[in-house]
């Protein structure tokens, strides 16, 4: 699909020292920041079903005396990604109701995250931003009820979302087992997109609509097909996502890396260098624990892209999602390339 250039009146991602999930902490800094933070040993509130331990997608809690509902609770919200507010807005909601269906949830309530330069951007604007997230909201089925705003050099906005779950059909990081396939629902390369979005103010169609699309139908196929493990692929990159789900799993995964599914372009952005610092921390990290065999450097790069609103990566096989690989027994990686 041939990019097209659409100047936008404000240029938003030109507010932002990063774009999208790209700007995440990175994930061996984060996971030493909050090391020691989940308490020692068993939970002292057994409601507890999903916490900090294993790193996933969202909290869960089981509510007592309601038997086969749990509450599953989250927070995502990220720097402009593209330059079109109201897509933008949309972006970001998809991208944090994704978590409550990367656990097998329902998102019921949202609430908005909000940061807006007040001296810098008009409010029309930020209008725009929550409009879109509004309408995405709508689409998902669940409710806006307000939110909270501050005044902030760089803008930013997300959404706090609370869903409903069955406890005993969840979708876990921690319940992979060797010999299951591994699916991936949407493809790579959004984040090399839009790092040449912000640089280029060229507009990618395709990677808009793969963003704002919900993994709603994905996380009902995961479910119907007998899935209970899963989690969604956004900053970390394919190769990171896949190793916290391994590691907290206790299996190593094998990747095809040609069967693994990229946007149109994306290869020929990682080739003229349009990749994210982001991405390339999420290389170093995942490097230790990652045989990496002949793949090239591009494709390398592919795989640890940041992607912002991805699909969900399941251990099992969900119709019309390709096959990327397979759980295997616990080897010397988490992750072996082929």
């Amino acid at each position: 699909m041939t990019p097209t250039t659409r100047q936008a009146p404000v240029r938003l991602t030109q507010f932002a020292h990063g774009g999208g999930c790209a700007c995440k902490i990175p994930p061996g800094e984060l996971e030493d920041v909050v090391s020691g933070l989940a308490p020692a040993g068993p939970a002292p509130d057994s409601t507890l079903l999903v916490g900090l331990a294993t790193g996933d997608d969202a909290a869960v809690v089981a509510l007592p005396g309601q038997q086969g509902t749990a509450v599953v609770s989250t927070a995502d919200f990220f720097t402009p990604v593209v330059d079109d507010p109201y897509d933008w807005g949309r972006i970001a909601a998809a991208n944090a109701l994704s978590d409550v269906y990367a656990m097998g949830g329902r998102p019921i309530v949202a609430v908005n995250l909000l940061a807006w330069p007040r001296d810098r951007l008009p409010f029309e604007l930020a209008r725009e931003v929550l409009r879109g997230g509004l309408d995405v909201a709508t689409q998902a089925g669940c409710h806006v009820g307000g939110g909270h705003s501050v005044d902030d050099p760089e803008p930013k906005y997300g959404m706090a979302v609370t869903g409903l779950a069955d406890p005993a059909r969840l979708l876990r990081n921690d319940t992979g087992r060797a010999g299951l396939p591994l699916s991936l629902t949407k493809p790579l390369g959004l984040g090399v997109l839009n790092n040449r979005h912000k640089a280029t103010g060229e507009r990618f169609e395709q990677a808009i609509a793969t963003m704002t699309a919900l993994n709603r139908d994905a996380s009902v196929a995961a479910l119907a097909a007998g899935a209970s493990c899963a989690t969604d692929v956004t900053g970390f990159g394919l190769l990171g996502h896949l190793h916290k789900l391994a590691r907290a799993s206790g299996v190593s995964a094998v990747i095809d890396t040609a069967a693994v599914p990229c946007l149109e372009g994306a290869r020929e952005a990682v080739r003229d260098g349009y990749v994210s610092g982001g991405t390339r921390r999420n290389l170093d990290w995942v490097a230790p624990y990652t045989d990496f065999g002949t793949a090239d450097t591009d494709t390398r790069l592919l795989l640890a892209d940041a992607q912002t609103s991805g699909g969900l990566l399941v251990a099992g096989e969900v119709p019309g999602a390709p096959v990327i690989g397979e759980l295997v027994p616990l080897g010397a990686h988490s992750i072996v390339l082929r």
